[in-house]
Formats: C-alpha cells, sequence, structure tokens
C-alpha cells in the first residue's frame, strides 16, 4: 500500500519544526528514523496532514552528560548508542537492552526517541528508561518540560506528548550499576513477547535495585527498592509486581503464559544484579 497524501517539511531548525507542530498539532507527525511511523503511513493507520522531517536538526543528535543524567538527542541512531564509549560507561542497560532491537540495519537507522515516542508496549527502549528513572524532554513554543518515563507512557501507542510538542532528548541516570536484560521473542530481533530489566548497586542502606517488565500491559510496568536477601528477594519482588496484573492476550502469546514468562524473566534478571551487586 501507499501512504495517503500528506505535505512533507523538512525544517532547517529547531524553531521552525516546533512552529509548524504549533500550527498543525494533531494533524502533524514527526520523522526522524522513520522505522514505526513509515510502516503506519503505508498501511494508512496514520493518516497526518503534515510530516516533519526533523533529520536536518543537527543540533538534537548529541550525546553528552548533563549533571547526574545522560542526554541523548532526539536524532541519536541506536547503533550510535551501542558504538558509543559514554553509553557503555554510564547506561550499560540500555546497550543490553539494544541488542535485542531490530537488526544491525534497522539500528542503523531507528532513534532512542522515535521508540519511546511510538510507545510500543514491549519495546525494549522505553522499558530500559522506565526501569532506570529516567526522563523524557519535551519541548514546544510554550515551553520545554521533563516529565519521568513512568508518567509519559500512558498505554499502547499512547503518551503524555502534547499535540505540539516533539521529543527533543530523553536523560538516562548515571550509574555504577549491575544490569540484566532478558526477554523472550519469537524470533531474535521480533518484538519482544516479554522482557525484563533489573539494575543494582550495593550501597550503605543494602542493595538498591530497580525492576521492570514490558509486554505483559500496555506500558512498562517498573518498581525499585532496597533489600539485602539475595535469595528470596527476586521472588517475592517478582510476585509483587505482577501480581493482580491483565496479562495481555494476543495470537502470539496468551494471557497465562505471559504472565508465567513475566515471573520467570524478572525473578531471573532481578536475581543475577543482586548476586553482582552483593559480591
Amino acid at each position: 500500500m501507499k501512504p495517503a497524501p500528506f505535505t512533507y517539511c523538512r525544517p532547517k531548525n529547531l524553531a521552525n519544526a516546533l512552529s509548524l507542530l504549533s500550527e498543525y498539532e494533531d494533524e502533524a507527525v514527526v520523522l526522524a528514523g522513520g522505522l514505526s511511523l513509515l510502516p503506519l503511513l503505508n498501511m494508512r493507520m496514520a493518516r497526518p496532514e503534515i510530516v516533519v522531517d526533523i533529520n536536518r536538526l543537527d543540533d538534537l543528535a548529541s550525546i553528552e552528560q548533563d549533571g547526574d543524567y545522560l542526554r541523548t538527542g532526539a536524532l541519536v541512531r541506536q547503533a550510535e548508542v551501542l558504538a558509543s564509549t559514554e553509553c557503555q560507561k554510564f547506561v550499560p542497560l540500555l546497550i543490553k537492552a539494544l541488542d535485542f532491537v531490530g537488526h544491525y540495519q534497522t539500528r542503523s537507522r531507528g532513534t532512542l526517541a522515535g521508540s519511546a515516542a511510538h510507545a510500543d508496549p514491549s519495546a525494549e527502549v522505553p522499558l530500559s528508561l522506565a526501569t532506570l528513572g529516567g526522563q523524557v524532554e519535551l519541548t514546544s513554543e510554550r515551553r520545554v518540560r521533563l516529565i519521568p518515563a513512568e508518567e509519559f507512557f500512558l498505554g499502547a501507542l499512547t503518551t503524555d506528548r502534547a499535540p505540539d510538542e516533539m521529543i527533543t532528548a530523553l536523560l538516562w541516570p548515571i550509574r555504577s550499576t549491575a544490569t540484566a536484560f532478558q526477554e523472550i521473542s519469537e524470533r531474535r530481533g521480533d518484538f519482544a513477547i516479554v522482557a525484563a530489566a533489573a539494575w543494582a548497586e550495593n550501597t550503605d542502606e543494602g542493595i538498591r535495585y530497580g525492576l521492570g517488565v514490558g509486554g505483559i500491559e500496555d506500558r512498562p510496568i517498573c518498581t525499585n527498592g532496597v533489600g539485602d536477601d539475595t535469595k528470596t528477594l527476586a521472588e517475592r519482588v517478582s510476585h509483587e509486581l505482577l501480581e493482580g496484573l491483565n496479562a495481555m492476550d494476543d495470537k502470539r502469546a496468551s494471557s497465562d503464559y505471559r504472565h508465567h514468562l513475566s515471573i520467570h524473566l524478572s525473578q531471573r534478571v532481578l536475581h543475577e544484579v543482586m548476586l553482582e551487586a552483593a559480591s
């Protein structure tokens, strides 16, 4: 299929892009990597009046340390993150997660911000961002605002982004932590049926941890806390996190199977990081 007719604009600076979003609001979509948007256009599941291509906005393509965060601009490609020594050092969980994302060809084009904007319930980037307690930077002509990742993802393909806003960066907390990421998919590189991410660090209070699960509900499900019993904590935390959730049910996996996978993977990754942090 071919997309429905639309107006194509390629602004030369951020101000022009924001002006177009302010003018057209819900009738505008932003094009960065295009891996999520273009299929929607071709299947006519998206019928925008205007497509705003931001690929000329080089200011959005940087990776830089910003206080206690690593800031990745809206045009940072997944392959660039995998090759970045800063990302490898400061956000190792993201590096592990990206290894499961698509294939080399898609990672060379796909952006972190594009994955966050698309908000697929099983996507690795949103899950990693929410698990780490990261933030989303949203910019419009009215303001720049930071919103915690857990509050940004509202449901399947639904976020807290206003029609005149665009994601200009993702902020990743810098931690010296043990990390783990695992997922189950039908084939390597396919969309995850269930994915689990975890981090842990040894502190004076005990072992501080974070755990997130994607693919079980319509957004990443996360928790964090402090504990010291590495033998039983993973089992207890995973059951508390997933108890009472209505797991998704589709042609790839039943609700019961998804719930079983979620418990298995969440216990596995949390136990792994707890042991590493305690050693």
